[in-house]
């Protein structure tokens, strides 16, 4: 690090793909940015352990306002990323005869509410009717989070002479200096430390937003934390074939991105362990020191990280499909998985784009679709 101070028009704190869009975005009206991230790397988390879906609404039929949000960003996420988009596969949604939070009838009233397609399908080949009280073919499509992952850091070093990026380096102290905040950064490897200025904050750390928010002496945005796996399957019968369960303790499998995988996720398995604290706080923490409530890990490499569910989301998913489908297991990555405990009971993953202090100002996004990426224009003064 250099030791004299820096001065920045904004300072971002996370590498991830919200982090990374706001820089790009103050960096195209000749604003000053440098992005903080305490991992070697940038988008190592949540931005890639994910299903890959490109969210048009169909996921939260118990929250009409994350569904709307999902499709109306769509058009231009789809838009901006089409080369990473995988548009050739058929997507089906479909309702499990038992124990299903929402029947069919109330979800096909939700689709046509919000305006998009769902068309039932009587009779399929691959799939078990005799599990399922309604198929719908759908129109959803995923995206490749390693390609675009690639892409921002292409558009990072594009814009270079705008953005700074500081990897393995955190927030050890800040405070409010007149108009700026004044803020100290400690490089993780060398242990050199530099003070910097900046006019405006951004906290894009979604499971670190709480410990980055007390840094700066703001107030916690209430969160709830949960360790997640992502498996990844392949199979010769439905590679080009996504399915997703409602509503409730059920799954999905898609294809990943571009990729030959299928992500495979399940309400019951995906979810090892739950944190109700502001911090994500887990008894895993205990055996890897380097990752605590205040200062998360990548879950993926962890030692401690929870055994595979993966055959129980497989055993799960089969009860959906034809006897002759066959699924084999590749790998799994797994990350914390943040969100607001006001969406507890309805499961909506809103945008939210907090001020928390004027002046200086300081912003904490918290958010969980990666086609909401947008939202921060809004919000954002430059």
């Amino acid at each position: 690090m250099r030791s004299a101070r820096e001065k920045y028009d904004f300072l971002i704190v996370g590498g991830g793909i919200f982090g990374i869009y706001a820089a790009l975005y103050l960096s195209k009206s000749g604003l000053r940015t440098c992005i903080v991230e305490k991992e070697k790397e940038l988008l190592k988390k949540a931005s890639i352990v994910n299903q890959a879906r490109l969210h048009s609404g169909y996921h939260y039929p118990r929250s009409v306002a994350t569904a709307l949000m999902s499709d109306d960003n769509k058009a231009r996420f789809t838009a901006d990323h089409q080369q990473f988009i995988n548009f050739e596969f058929e997507k089906y949604y479909a309702i499990d005869r038992f124990g299903s939070f929402t029947d069919h009838l109330q979800f096909e009233r939700f689709c046509e509410f919000i305006e998009i397609k769902c068309e039932p399908v009587l009779r399929h080949p691959l799939f078990n009717y005799h599990r399922l009280e309604a198929l719908y073919s759908t129109v959803e499509y995923t995206f490749d989070p390693i390609l675009i992952a690639e892409h921002y850091r292409q558009q990072l070093k594009a814009h270079a002479g705008n953005i700074e990026v500081q990897l393995y380096s955190q927030v050890g102290r800040a405070e409010a200096r007149g108009d700026v905040w004044a803020i100290e950064l400690r490089n993780l490897e060398s242990g050199r430390q530099q003070e910097v200025e900046a006019r405006q904050v951004i906290n894009a750390t979604y499971a670190g937003s709480n410990a980055i928010n007390r840094l700066f002496g703001l107030r916690d945005i209430d969160l709830m934390h949960e360790i997640s796996e992502m498996a990844f399957v392949t199979s010769p019968q439905v590679k080009n074939i996504g399915l997703t369960v409602m509503d409730g303790q059920f799954g999905s499998i898609m294809p990943y991105g571009l990729s030959e995988m299928l992500s495979l996720s399940s309400v019951a398995y995906t979810h090892h362990k739950v944190s109700y604290d502001n911090l994500p706080t887990f008894d895993c923490q205990a055996l890897n020191p380097e990752c605590r409530p205040d200062f998360p890990s990548i879950c993926s490499p962890c030692p401690a990280r929870p055994r595979s569910n993966y055959r129980k989301m497989i055993g799960q998913i089969k009860h959906y499909f034809a006897d002759e489908v066959e699924f084999h297991y590749f790998t799994s990555m797994y990350t914390i998985k943040s969100k607001l405990k006001a969406n507890y009971i309805d499961d909506g993953r809103p945008t939210e784009i907090s001020v928390l202090n004027e002046n200086p100002r300081f912003y904490c996004i918290f958010a969980g679709k990666i086609n909401s990426i947008y939202e921060v224009e809004k919000v954002v003064t430059v």
